[in-house]
C-alpha cells in the first residue's frame, strides 16, 4: 500500500470495500441490475444468463462494491451458500411479473435466511421487485406480502420497485444499502 493510500485511509477518504451477494431466481434481472449500476462506459451491451457466477465491481460516493452475481438457475443455486460468509450485504431480485414462481423465490429466501452463515448475522438485505414495467407485475407491497418479508425481524431489509432495463428504482435501493453498510461499520 502506497503512502497516498495510507494517508487517504487515515483521513477517511479511501472508499470502503464491501462484498455483496446478488441472488434471485433465473431471469429475475440480477445481471441487468448490476450492469445498470456500473458506469456507462463499463456496461455490457448484451446481457446473457449467468452460468455459475460472475464478479462485478461498481463504486458509489463512499463505497466500492464487489458483487457476486450468482446464477439463479436451479442447478446452480446450491453454489449460493459458498459465498454467504464473505457477503456483507445481500441483493435479492424478484421478477414481480412471475407469479407462478413467487413460491419458489420464497422457498429460496427462506433457505437463505435459515442458513447458519446468515441466520445469526445482522446483514442488510435489499430486495428489488423487478420488472415493474410489465403489465402483469405485482406491486412491491404485494411481493413483500407473498415473500412474508414482515417476518424478517433480525436483519435490516428494504424493498424497491424496479425496472432494471430502464434503471428505475435502482438508485433508491443502492442508497439504502449504502446507508445500512455505513451504519454497520460505525
Amino acid at each position: 500500500m502506497g503512502l497516498f493510500d495510507k494517508l487517504a485511509g487515515w483521513l477517511g477518504l479511501k472508499k470502503k470495500e464491501v462484498n455483496v451477494i446478488c441472488l434471485g431466481l433465473d431471469n429475475s434481472g440480477k445481471t441487468t441490475i448490476i450492469n445498470q449500476l456500473k458506469p456507462s462506459n463499463a456496461q455490457a451491451q448484451d446481457i446473457v444468463p449467468t452460468i455459475g457466477f460472475s464478479i462485478e465491481k461498481f463504486k458509489t460516493s463512499s463505497l466500492s462494491f464487489t458483487v457476486f452475481d450468482m446464477s439463479g438457475q436451479g442447478r446452480y443455486r446450491n453454489l449460493w451458500e459458498h459465498y454467504y460468509k464473505e457477503g456483507q450485504a445481500i441483493i435479492f431480485v424478484i421478477d414481480s411479473s412471475d407469479k407462478l414462481r413467487m413460491v419458489v423465490a420464497k422457498e429460496e429466501l427462506d433457505t437463505l435466511l435459515n442458513h447458519p452463515d446468515i441466520k445469526h448475522r445482522r446483514i442488510p438485505i435489499l430486495f428489488f421487485a423487478n420488472k415493474m414495467d410489465l403489465r402483469d407485475a405485482l406491486s412491491s407491497v404485494k411481493v413483500s406480502q407473498l415473500l412474508c418479508l414482515e417476518n424478517i425481524k433480525d436483519k435490516p431489509w428494504h424493498i424497491c420497485a424496479s425496472n432494471a432495463v430502464q434503471g428505475e428504482g435502482l438508485q433508491e435501493g443502492v442508497d439504502w444499502l449504502q446507508d445500512q453498510i455505513r451504519t454497520m461499520r460505525t
